[in-house]
């Protein structure tokens, strides 16, 4: 499969941590980077398009200074998450920000991608877009984009619907280029079970929520640990857009949960009634995708990565069991003809 250019060599997992509002900071990049893990972040989280630039100054250093000091490890690429929706301000200056800096992978979300292709494609980075439905990837692979990111059912915030097995199936059939997949991986065997459905990377989210070097509450975090698949909530009434939440942050939000249930509207009604103010998608209301269950610890980011890519070694080592069960099935049938 179609792994770039620029990751070649550069990762100890097929794997790009996805970015995160306001978890996803320039120390949870830079540890993502130096163990093999190519880390993102959105643009947004720099609160100010001045501290973007540093933010941006900041990490392509220390990654070229970690290059020098460890030339037979070097670090993974890093990426910039771009919202294109209007509703986003700052989309222009980030971008151009993100040119300046000449950043070697950015993350497309809500939008058309065609300006930012041509930008970025100008100095040589690439673009992958994120998409939920085939119509969606269709029009991302006109747009001239590097890279498709399917975010599938399960995936923490603004996750799509569909099974990993339906969507990964329909791509593929009109794209070869390099294929991502989201949607509650978090272990090295389910990024292993990702790529044998034919996708080149793994896109995770939650799982480095729950890490030392993620700028997530320390709430947030032990609520993932704590919690399971239950416990998610699907609803577009926080953000606007549909997405996944910890049901027990919307609750400790002082909302029922389960007064979410069939809502398609933006809560405008009676369900905020007696609060101060709408609560904030992920600051106060926290998102996390069904993957939690089998999340156990806050480990280092080196370690976590260390321990996945044991667990990938060991799924990619076993052999196929129906390989196994078959030719079982064949000395069996053998001896009841002998």
């Amino acid at each position: 499969m179609p792994i770039p250019e620029m990751f070649r060599g550069r990762l100890a997992l097929p794997l790009i941590g996805s970015p995160m509002f306001l978890a996803s900071g320039q120390e949870l990049v830079l540890a993502q980077c130096k163990a093999g893990v190519a880390g993102s972040f959105p643009t947004l989280n720099a609160r100010t398009p001045e501290l973007l630039d540093q933010w941006l100054a900041r990490i392509a250093a220390e990654l070229a200074q970690w290059d020098v000091e460890h030339p037979g490890r070097p670090a993974a690429p890093f990426g910039a998450n771009l919202i294109l929706h209007k509703s986003n301000p700052r989309r222009e200056a980030d971008l151009e920000c993100v040119v300046r800096h000449r950043v070697p992978f950015v993350i497309t979300s809500v939008g058309r991608p065609d300006a930012v292709v041509e930008r970025v494609h100008d100095y040589g980075g690439l673009v992958f877009h994120d998409v939920i439905n085939v119509e969606h990837a269709r029009k991302a692979a006109a747009s001239g984009v590097d890279g498709l990111i399917l975010v599938c059912a399960g995936a923490g915030g603004h996750g799509g619907t569909l099974s990993p097995f339906a969507l990964v199936a329909e791509v593929r059939a009109f794209w070869d280029g390099p294929l991502v997949l989201a949607g509650a991986l978090s272990s090295g065997r389910a990024l292993r079970a990702a790529e044998i459905m034919g996708a080149d990377l793994g896109y995770m989210g939650t799982r480095f929520i729950a890490t030392r070097e993620a700028a997530a509450d320390a709430g947030h975090k032990e609520m993932i640990v704590r919690d399971g698949a239950a416990d998610i909530v699907y609803t577009p009434v926080f953000s606007g857009i549909w997405a996944n939440y910890l049901r027990n942050s919307v609750r400790a939000a002082g909302i029922d949960p389960d007064g979410l249930d069939g809502r398609q509207d933006g809560g405008k009604d009676d369900l905020f009634a007696g609060l101060d103010a709408k609560p904030k998608a992920w600051k106060e209301v926290w998102s996390a995708g069904q993957g939690i269950g089998s999340i156990h610890d806050v480990p280092s980011v080196a370690e976590l990565v260390a321990r996945m890519k044991r667990e990938y070694t060991e799924a990619a080592a076993q052999p196929a069991v129906f390989a196994g069960s078959a030719a079982i099935s064949v000395e069996a049938s053998a001896g009841a003809g002998a």
